[in-house]
């Protein structure tokens, strides 16, 4: 059997730099941490967390302070920005053309365009992708571009900016530019597929027509190890795919004269060495296979197990020593029959001895302005200072949370044995029970409230219980431009994510709430919706052909068209982000969850005031607005134009409305009809004129011919609004006879 090898299958060169990048760190030692598997190979990320790398799916779950990889695929914009609000250390191996591909996307982010990616939507390259723009589509092919395009919002932006990812079949690629390049002549059209992918897929077509079999190594989540083996199947019936040597089965390959051997880029080359090392091995017997898997069975291996369970049975024996020393302990003394101490017992809790962090309870003796007295069943005497009795000193009158006579507990924070005194805090007894709850809520996933006391880099924090739970910018829920100081004295709604007791720290999120509260009342409005339906709503976005106002958890747009009644060039000239304002529904489709709202109210419809002000025969003062070849358009109320052909506009013949009229310019015209289903109205200038004195004929005299000029004022208007009718040319002067 001939085994031909893939020149170049194996890592990539954004591959090759991240592990390598990867076996450095772990080498200079400390702790080193990778935001999601380094590669799609379980070997490779095996081998790099035995050398001391460790993985984490999120920024939060990664300590502060710590060395982060970025692998290749690279990470959205905002997950950078909360590493480095956690004070962590980035080594960046994100590939330099994902990297390009990042550029672009947020250049064409901050032009407006619409961002398309050509990518499988659960890629981590093309989650980063889209996490440096806003608002990007992704699609798989052309077909799901198109299928998606149909009545969505972000289709009328005619300003598209295409990418594919780097991993992205080149056949699908070669045919999506050619329609997009058909269906949208304002598209940006950027070829972004890396130039090794499109060698390793092209090699491998060429090697599967020529072979009688393909192995291909890489990773089975690994998705340009999955589209060579897609590639290599339009050529070979035989294909097989193998994450390592372990998964080969040569029986599969008996018969094949050429067998071709290609990987992922993910792929190191030690694994491809180690499959095509299975391929060329001297075939082994059954027999044998079974006289070495023997011992192998019989090894006392498993006996281990065994003999460890004694110690697991007598490890409650351990427990009982505890109960006996507590049994001998002289607080334990039986009490009186009635309920008392007896003397034994108060003689002894007099002349005990109390130590640092021991809990006890004591009756409030005095309260003073800086100081609490308590009394304590012992030889000595505590005092709680105010800042230690709680949270909210200074600021708050100790007399209205603790009254003399009052039993309360708190924890030792030191002993004096020489002066009989102990100093006591009650907060800190409150926060380590506080501890327990906090806990108790991040395990169960409860809401909390708190206030927002301070602001400090990186996030917010929040007092629950005398604990500080930190709350990153990301999980604020506030705008990227939004000052977090925005939040400082509100009470939010939380949920802890975080709890690590050993170094006092907490962290929570109020984006997570809110985002849960948001889909509840998203779900409200989806059931309760109907055309017509009236919401107060917030402006959240604008684009150029409308905003988007958030209804309750849902968000609707509202067409340009729909905003104002008067002529506005765009959303911005009514409407502004953070403006509350009332929306009714025009139409909702609950299956593409699309929304169309309208802004401007019926009863300010400016048609409505023009007919309920001007009729047929009136006149009014108009304002010039736009000049056309065949008349002039003139506003007679806002919102609300009328035309003055050409012909209405003087008594005499004129080439073009400019003669007379200018834009701006404001008119006395007469209203000549009214079209109330077209919502069209005529005027006329002319009518108002006063016509020239018709001079008195002699019997004698003959009635004039007409003019060409009494003609000319006679126009019609085309469907399009063209003037069609054309002024008659005046008779050329008859030559001269010889």
């Amino acid at each position: 059997m001939k085994v031909v090898v893939a020149e170049n299958a194996g890592f990539c060169f954004g591959v090759a730099r991240a592990v390598e990048m990867a076996e450095k760190a772990a080498a200079q030692g400390g702790e080193c941490w990778c935001l999601g598997e380094l590669t799609h190979n379980r070997d490779v990320v095996g081998r790099l967390e035995a050398m001391g790398l460790k993985t984490a799916q999120r920024p939060e779950d990664i300590p502060d302070g710590a060395s982060v990889l970025i692998r290749a695929h690279g990470e959205a914009k905002a997950v950078r920005q909360a590493l480095e609000a956690k004070g962590c250390t980035i080594l960046d191996a994100t590939c330099p053309r994902v990297a390009h591909i990042h550029k672009i996307v947020e250049r064409a982010g901050k032009e407006g365009r619409q961002v398309v990616v050509f990518g499988e939507p659960a890629h981590p390259e093309v989650r980063g992708i889209c996490g440096w723009c806003e608002g990007a589509v992704v699609v798989r092919n052309m077909e799901e571009l198109l299928e998606r395009s149909r009545q969505a919002e972000w289709a009328q932006n005619p300003s598209l900016t295409v990418v594919f990812q780097t991993t992205s079949n080149r056949k699908i690629s070669e045919q999506s530019i050619n329609s997009l390049k058909k269906l949208y002549t304002n598209a940006e059209i950027f070829d972004t597929i890396c130039n090794a992918t499109s060698i390793r897929q092209n090699e491998a077509r060429k090697l599967a027509a020529a072979s009688d079999a393909v192995v291909v190594v890489g990773g089975r989540h690994s998705a340009n190890s999955l589209h060579l083996a897609q590639i290599c199947a339009e050529s070979c019936p035989a294909v097989l795919f193998v994450e390592n040597a372990d998964e080969l089965d040569r029986a599969a390959l008996q018969g094949c004269d050429t067998v071709a051997v290609t990987a992922g880029a993910s792929t190191p080359s030690w694994i491809i060495k180690e499959v095509v090392n299975k391929m060329n091995e001297p075939e082994i017997l059954k027999e044998e296979t079974v006289a070495e898997e023997t011992p192998v069975a019989e090894a006392p291996v498993e006996e281990a197990p065994a003999a460890e369970t004694p110690a697991v049975e007598e490890a409650p024996v351990v427990e009982e020593a505890p109960a006996a020393e507590e049994a001998a302990a002289p607080v334990e003394a039986p009490a009186a029959e009635n309920g008392e101490k007896s003397f034994d017992q108060m003689l002894e809790d007099s002349i005990r001895t109390i130590h640092n962090g021991e809990t006890v309870t004591g009756v409030v003796a005095a309260i003073g302005s800086t100081e609490i007295t308590v009394d304590l069943p012992t030889k000595h005497s505590g005092y709680i200072s105010v800042s230690e009795f709680t949270d909210d000193a200074p600021g708050v009158d100790i007399n209205d949370l603790v009254k003399v006579g009052d039993e309360i507990q708190a924890s030792v924070v030191r002993v004096n044995d020489v002066e009989g005194t102990v100093q006591l805090s009650k907060r800190r007894l409150d926060a380590a029970k506080n501890w327990t709850d906090v806990e108790a809520a991040y395990e169960d996933g409860t809401v909390l409230e708190g206030k927002v006391s301070e602001e400090n880099k990186g996030g917010v924090v929040i007092n629950i219980k005398g604990i500080r739970v930190f709350i990153p910018a990301s999980q604020t829920g506030l705008g990227r431009d939004e000052p977090m100081a925005n939040l400082l004295g509100k009470t939010v709604r939380f949920r802890i994510t975080e709890v690590n007791r050993a170094r006092k720290r907490v962290v929570g999120s109020i984006r997570s709430v809110a985002a849960r509260e948001r889909k509840e009342k998203a779900e409200k409005v989806w059931a309760e919706i109907e055309n017509g339906k009236v919401y107060h709503g917030v402006v959240k976005s604008m684009t150029s052909y409308g905003a988007f106002v958030d209804i309750g958890g849902v968000d609707g747009m509202v067409h340009v068209s729909e905003i104002s009644w008067e002529r506005i060039r765009k959303p911005e000239d009514a409407l502004s982000v953070g403006q509350e304002v009332d929306v009714h529904v025009i139409s909702f489709d609950p299956e593409k969850k699309k929304i169309s709202l309208g802004y401007r109210k019926a009863e300010d419809n400016p048609w409505l005031k023009f007919t309920g002000a001007y009729k047929v025969g009136d006149v009014a003062t108009v304002k010039v607005v736009k000049l056309m070849p065949f008349g002039a358009f003139a506003e007679v109320v806002p919102g609300v134009d009328g035309l003055i052909h050409i012909s209405q506009i003087a008594n005499r013949r004129i080439g073009k409305p400019e003669e007379v009229l200018s834009v701006g310019q404001e008119v006395e015209a007469k209203i000549t009809a009214i079209d109330e289903e077209k919502q069209k109205i005529s005027l006329s200038i002319r009518a108002l004129i006063e016509p020239e004195p018709v001079r008195a004929r002699t019997p004698r005299e003959p009635k004039p011919e007409p003019k060409p000029e009494d003609d000319a004022l006679v126009y019609e208007i085309s469907a399009t609004g063209e003037a069609t009718g054309v002024a008659p040319e005046e008779d050329e002067p008859a030559e001269a006879e010889e």
